[in-house]
């Protein structure tokens, strides 16, 4: 009686049964929460640090450390940027640029907390394809990973360590 043909078994799939995939099973039950409030702090900071180069007068870096508590304005020039490289389409640069400085400061603080979070989000998604479209269409790569973490946070939600699942909890 002949036995049937067996291929013998890749090494690479061997490695993968034996290694890899016990790996890839505990990926699978990585909590979401720290997940998600690391994509909070990141996109927040990346939109923070852009709202702070558009105001004086006020500035917080918990990195550096840098505080000026004081009423924030426009920085000098911000309006001009606004008017010779941005070419926002509708909007006046005065109103565009007092727009972004606001959004970009309002909106990560809730991003951060958690509070309305999904709203903030996709918020900042449009300022994000705003920017793509209109003001650094080559800087796609950067747009790609802003909008997959904002896309992230507008699908699941902030996670366990937010504001908003506070409300819910309280509320619900």
């Amino acid at each position: 009686m002949n036995k049937p043909k067996t291929r013998p078994q890749h090494r690479l799939v061997q490695l993968y049964q034996g290694w890899l995939a016990p790996v890839v099973q505990q990926m699978n039950h990585l909590p979401y929460s720290p997940l998600a409030f690391l994509a909070r702090f990141s996109i927040a900071a990346v939109f923070w640090q852009s709202g702070q180069t558009k105001v004086q007068g006020f500035a917080i870096n918990i990195i550096s450390g840098t505080y000026q508590l004081g009423w924030p304005h426009l920085a000098d020039g911000v309006v001009d940027l606004f008017e010779s490289e941005y070419h926002l389409p509708l909007l006046p640069p005065e109103l565009a640029a007092t727009l972004a400085a606001l959004g970009e400061h309002v909106l990560p603080v809730f991003i951060l907390l958690g509070l309305a979070t999904r709203w903030s989000a996709l918020a900042l998604l449009g300022m994000t394809l705003v920017i793509q479209w209109f003001v650094y269409p080559s800087a796609y790569a950067t747009h790609g990973v802003w909008a997959s973490v904002l896309l992230l946070l507008i699908s699941q939600g902030p996670g366990k360590w937010s504001v908003d699942q506070w409300l819910d909890a309280r509320f619900n």
